[in-house]
């Protein structure tokens, strides 16, 4: 007998009364109608709201709000007028302490339900002092529509531009310098970059600042080709380079069908291809593409963190995906011995140079992936420790063996997706959970950091 297929209770177009039970890890609320699962964007747990199918598949369906007939008590006015419409942010619309519960959550859900590791009693956490105005990075996109320059991040789950003059989670002179560069563009005429023709010049634009030099760097992404001689007259000799302490000016070359925002070559227009930031005190060169969390004050405290795990050891640290260097030089600067794997070579060079700024000699950074250079750790000199803070696709099978056969005493795994990270804890089960802490680095988004030590 045939067995009697799932009989889904809603169809595209139906319109419901929802009452939002939990919140996923996309930041959606989820509710049930009828034992079947439905994700409501733009709602909180809490809400009630007449919606309308929008999706529907065998596992889940897609509601949108049409009507909000009841408030959330977690609910806020967002100060964002592009909100929700922009995808940068998603929960500008609930309250801070409410913030970090829903990460908090999303970290134990996925250590329960795919590590099917129980998770801590108390997950340490640690809140920013400033859930606004923290973001030292941004990478722009750029768009024309009806012949007018939009500039922005996209619009949610779309490649359309929310157009913006200002972001509320930047630092303040990153908006200042996209708006000046805005004006510039505009009064050039230079040639947009189309998604669906994919004809034009500019594709985007990447501004890097530190609070504590006021240091900036600025980088146009584009396809081959170059800016016209009266644009790169006007931005060499304009005071804004002076008043937003410019340090260079630098093009970026991408002319791949990609979503990566960088391609491989860069060349310098003005000044230099680097800036400099400071941690604590800790010099730091950084290049366009080389990594460094985004949120200054929140990385010292992940740093303070990963320092009182790492040290008392016997052996070497090894600092893997160690972009330019922030970690390792931080730990280097206390003592102790440090060796750093990146693929990336000019956040290499970058580490290199800011080792020398510090005067630090007690730390090595090996150019080429962790997949090449783990390996090579499992015999001869004893590694007492090894950080782990990859992208968000985690450890590949190669890191994880390696891990194992080179068996430090721990593992310090800092991760930015927690399904990745639960997946990569499922395959390490020769050790054991013995601290773990949410660091707010991403406020306002649905991004979650977390730092984990692992005993063997």
């Amino acid at each position: 007998m045939a067995k009697p297929k799932n009989i889904i209770p809603v169809k595209t177009g139906d319109r419901l009364e929802l009452v939002i039970e939990t919140q996923g890890a996309s930041g959606d609320g989820i509710c049930r109608h009828q034992g079947y699962t439905l994700f409501v964007p733009n709602s909180l747990p809490g809400d009630i709201v007449t919606g309308e199918i929008s999706k529907v598949t065998p596992r889940f369906g897609v509601a949108r709000v049409l009507e909000m007939l009841k408030t959330s008590e977690y609910r806020i006015a967002p100060p964002c007028p592009v909100f929700p419409e922009c995808g940068g942010c998603k929960l500008q619309d609930q309250s801070y302490d409410r913030q970090m519960q829903f990460k908090v959550g999303v970290v134990t859900d996925s250590l329960r339900h795919i590590a099917k590791i129980p998770p801590p009693e108390d997950i340490k956490t640690l809140k920013a002092d400033r859930p606004f105005h923290y973001r030292n990075k941004a990478s722009f996109a750029v768009s024309l529509k009806d012949k007018k320059l939009e500039i922005g991040f996209y619009k949610q789950a779309t490649h359309e531009v929310a157009d913006s003059d200002s972001c509320d989670i930047l630092l303040a002179p990153i908006n200042s310098v996209k708006e000046w560069l805005r004006g510039l563009l505009e009064k050039h005429r230079v040639h947009i970059y189309d998604e669906k023709t994919r004809k034009g010049f500019l594709r985007g634009i990447v501004v890097r600042h530190s609070e504590t030099t006021l240091e900036t760097l600025i980088g146009f992404v584009t396809t081959k080709g170059r800016f016209s001689k009266p644009f790169m007259e006007e931005l060499r000799a304009s005071k804004n380079l002076e008043r937003f302490h410019v340090t260079g000016v630098v093009q970026n070359l991408n002319d791949q069908s990609t979503n990566i925002i960088l391609g491989q070559q860069t060349r310098l227009l003005w000044g230099k291809t680097y800036f400099t930031d400071q941690l604590d005190g800790l010099k730091l060169r950084l290049s366009l593409g080389s990594f460094l969390q985004v949120n200054s004050p929140q990385s010292i405290r992940l740093y303070e963190v990963i320092q009182k795990w790492a040290t008392g050891g016997d052996g070497k640290i090894l600092d893997a995906y160690c972009g330019s260097g922030g970690i390792s030089l931080w730990l280097a600067r206390a003592g102790l011995p440090v060796i750093g794997i990146e693929e990336f070579a000019p956040a290499v060079e970058d580490a290199k140079e800011s080792a020398k700024l510090n005067g630090i000699e007690s730390c090595e950074f090996l150019s080429g992936t962790v997949e090449q250079h783990l390996p090579k750790f499992t015999e001869g000199e004893t590694i007492d420790t090894v950080i782990v803070d990859p992208p968000r696709k985690g450890c590949s099978e190669e890191v994880i063996n390696s891990l194992l056969k080179i068996a430090p005493d721990r593992i310090i795994y800092v991760s930015c997706n927690p399904s990745t990270l639960a997946r990569d804890l499922t395959r390490m089960d020769a050790y054991h959970i013995e601290d773990m802490v949410v660091i707010d680095m991403f406020p306002q988004t649905q991004h979650v950091e977390t730092a984990v030590l692992l005993r063997r």
